[in-house]
């Protein structure tokens, strides 16, 4: 399984910037698929999760109402849409997947129960 992300990069606060994520070797609209980030000298934080199987998606209350995660299942990829960014969203942003749709609310708290992790992209946003 190896799962790419792009899309990172430095904005404003205030900005968006899209995350794509091309999957090979897992099915994006099987299993559970999400974003975690983890920032300098900070935990990994699930930021949001997608239950494949019925479209229940999650997110972190930091990124509530700013974030929405989505699927393309034509091309396999998974997306992350940042708006409204500020500079605490700084991080690298990882791309996961699981074999199992349900456990996206265990995903969110603990990301390091992902089956399959990406290499991970930054997001820098400047004040």
């Amino acid at each position: 399984v190896q799962l790419q992300a792009s899309g990172g990069g430095l904005v404003q606060a205030g900005g968006s910037l899209r995350l794509s994520c091309v999957a090979s070797g897992f099915t994006v609209d099987y299993g559970a698929v999400g974003w975690f980030r983890q920032a300098p000298g900070k935990e990994r934080e699930g930021v949001s999760c997608m239950n494949s199987r019925i479209g229940d998606t999650y997110y972190a209350d930091s990124v509530k109402g700013r974030f929405t995660i989505s699927r393309d299942n034509a091309k396999n990829t998974v997306y992350l849409q940042m708006d409204s960014l500020k500079p605490e969203d700084t991080a690298v942003y990882y791309c996961a997947a699981a074999n199992s749709p349900f456990l996206c609310p265990i995903l969110q708290r603990t990301p390091t129960e992902y089956d399959y992790r990406g290499q991970g992209t930054l997001v820098t946003v400047s004040s």
